[in-house]
């Protein structure tokens, strides 16, 4: 992805630089040629030329672009299993996948963590961002998921013989694990996805206590994939299914929604990073029935949800790391809602905003491997900015409001916001 040229400087704003350290009042961010070069207060900017293009924060936040952790670029408006799978073909899902992409760039993430991908369209959408052909955030690509013959992901019947392959390389065994993360790194994949535990959405056969993998296939893919330097994360809500993950050697977690002592001593023990995907929990609580979900689906969600959410706060309390990424694209919790999440997590959870906002910046590009250049505003790094007018350590809800952000920059260019 190009850098802009020039010299462009930020200030009149309070400065929140994703770190975790307190917001400067008066702040500035001063770019040079798509790099921060400083960021701090207002007072000690270095001088620049009176005709370098200066940005107004109008009062408001300077902050760095968000990272949407757990995005989902190929779901649109899912309401039913045969839309994720068989419903439109790979042309088609290819543009709404581009329109996705466009559409979380202008709700403020300039980066984003691939959660599972039909076709492999994530890994092509990548570089079809990186050399500017579309826009959309920076991704982390994965590509095709891997779950157990029979586990949740696996839901065509027999007799239609038509597998899974456009969405999930189904598995029965370790040797079938090794073949499936061999096939995806030919596809070109920087994390294998995987689906150790069931969910609450499949309460007959492959609920929220369940597991859909063995820690043999989950090792042999953690070795696998690590032999070729890949990394490995999973769908694990079920207890044993975390203990399972961290014990192979996993090196996230998703959702992470029920963890007991020994999981937590594991994951603390690791550093390993959850993402809880929590909001999807809730969406499917609230506007699930209006889309026909059964009451034991929603029952299970709630259980999910209050688990999720309890397992989330000792995390973070204990020292360890969560990102944010909300498991958006299904009709009940549509893309563009993204910083929904992030009021969730303070309201509900019940988590600091500045809290919230390092999960969703600095901790987004640690599950990146991009921290060294991206997910706060520091000397040296990429200039993915967002200025929203407005305190939003105060309102954390202003994130929602796509429509009033000052801008959304990439590298130094203003991709959305009202200077765009």
């Amino acid at each position: 992805m190009k850098l802009a040229t020039g010299i462009t400087v930020i200030k009149n704003g309070q400065l929140f630089d994703g770190t975790g350290a307190e917001p400067v009042p008066d702040g500035a961010v001063l770019i040079e040629d798509g790099i921060i070069t400083f960021a701090g207060k207002a007072v000690d900017l270095p001088e620049v030329a009176d005709d370098v293009e200066q940005i107004d924060a109008c009062g408001g936040t300077i902050m760095p672009g968000l990272v949407e952790a757990h995005f989902h670029p190929t779901y649109f408006n899912v309401a039913a299993l045969v839309d994720l799978d068989i419903k439109y073909p790979v042309e088609y899902v290819s543009i709404l996948a581009a329109c996705n992409a466009k559409l979380a760039l202008e709700c403020g993430y300039t980066s984003a963590r691939s959660g599972g991908s039909l076709f492999n369209i994530d890994v092509w959408m990548k570089k079809g961002i990186e050399e500017d052909l579309i826009p959309g955030p920076r991704l982390a690509a994965s590509g095709r998921e891997i779950c157990g013959a029979g586990g949740l992901m696996d839901w065509n019947p027999e007799f239609r013989q038509i597998g899974m392959e456009g969405l999930i390389l189904l598995v029965n065994g370790p040797d079938e694990a090794r073949s499936a993360v061999r096939t995806l790194v030919k596809d070109g994949v920087e994390w294998v996805k995987t689906y150790p535990t069931g969910d609450a959405a499949a309460p007959d056969a492959n609920d929220h206590h369940t597991l859909c993998m063995t820690f043999e296939e989950m090792h042999a893919v953690v070795q696998t994939s690590h032999n070729h330097n890949i990394k490995v994360t999973g769908h694990c809500r079920a207890t044993q299914g975390i203990i399972n993950a961290l014990r192979a050697g996993y090196d996230a977690i998703e959702h992470g929604s029920f963890m007991n002592d020994e999981a937590l001593d594991l994951l603390l023990e690791r550093d390993v990073a959850v993402v809880p995907a929590l909001y999807f929990e809730q969406a499917s609580i609230e506007n699930g029935p209006a889309y026909g979900m059964p009451q034991s689906v929603i029952d299970g969600h709630q259980e999910t949800l209050e688990g999720g959410a309890e397992s989330a706060r000792r995390i973070l309390a204990a020292g360890g790391r969560l990102g944010m990424g909300g498991d958006f694209g299904f009709a009940w919790n549509p893309h563009g809602d993204y910083a929904k999440e992030l009021e969730f997590f303070v309201n509900y959870v019940g988590l600091k905003p500045i809290d919230v906002i390092k999960c969703a910046t600095k901790t987004g590009a640690e599950l990146m491997d991009r921290d060294h250049e991206l997910g706060t505003l520091e000397k040296g790094k990429l200039a993915d900015v967002l200025v929203v007018p407005g305190n939003v350590l105060d309102d954390i809800s202003l994130l929602q409001k796509r429509d009033q952000f000052i801008t959304v920059m990439q590298g130094g260019f203003k991709r959305a916001g009202i200077l765009s």
